[in-house]
């Protein structure tokens, strides 16, 4: 039963004018048939992609373990990843011996980390067809094996006790690999080139957000409910 029909209409006109938008938000008005949603969606995942390119970095750090020999064994999951594995080491110039799923590896540090992260800075510039050129490897599986590499090389080397080595090849993964692996395709651009986009948009959702909450709360008060102190 309406209580009051003048809060009740004004809620019901302000959550009407909400779905309104929303189905507007959703309509293919920009550029390849995107909606607003999807767009923005994508502006902020090129500001985040932009914020996390840290291979330079990792770059400077994996020079200092050139010439640092190690002796690997690592365990792929599949035949053709193990097949994938040893390509992908091979090149570099590493020492690659496998049987089966299992591959027993010599290779300099430094070398093996510096392979890596070219590759990773290659698709990070969203330049898979380099990468597929020099493996004759789909680009993403590519840097998927890479990240299987690492990461196996990473936890053998915990197990000798070689702790400094392994947290290099985990900050490679987790800073390089896996950022350049996800953030693909996509185009890196700083804030400050979107800063109306993002500023527009961050005040949007606030209005909107309280307009859906204006709306509730004259629905509600409009039908006598009402918090009371």
């Amino acid at each position: 039963m309406i209580h009051d029909k003048k809060e009740f209409g004004l809620g019901l006109i302000l959550l009407t004018g909400f779905f309104l938008v929303l189905a507007v938000l959703f309509m293919p008005l920009w550029p390849d048939g995107k909606n607003t949603i999807s767009y923005l969606d994508n502006v902020f995942n090129s500001i985040s992609k932009n914020s996390a390119y840290y291979i330079p970095d990792l770059n400077e750090k994996a020079e200092k373990h050139a010439g640092s020999a190690v002796s690997l064994t690592l365990q792929a999951a599949s035949a053709p990843q193990a097949e994938r594995m040893e390509k992908l080491l091979g090149q570099g110039g590493a020492g690659v011996t496998r049987q089966e799923m299992q591959l027993a590896v010599d290779a300099d540090l430094g070398k093996l980390l510096g392979q890596a992260l070219t590759d990773a800075d290659l698709m990070f510039a969203n330049d898979g067809a380099a990468v597929t050129a020099k493996y004759g490897l789909e680009a993403r599986q590519a840097l998927f094996d890479w990240h299987k590499i690492l990461s196996a090389a990473a936890k053998d080397l915990d197990r000798q006790g070689r702790f400094a080595e392994s947290k290099i090849l985990h900050d490679v993964v987790t800073k390089g690999v896996e950022p350049a692996y996800n953030y693909y395709g996509i185009e890196a651009i700083p804030i400050m080139d979107l800063f109306w986009i993002v500023l527009a948009a961050l005040v949007g959702y606030v209005i909107y957000t309280v307009w859906y909450g204006y709306a509730i709360l004259f629905l509600f008060e409009g039908i006598g409910l009402r918090l009371e102190h």
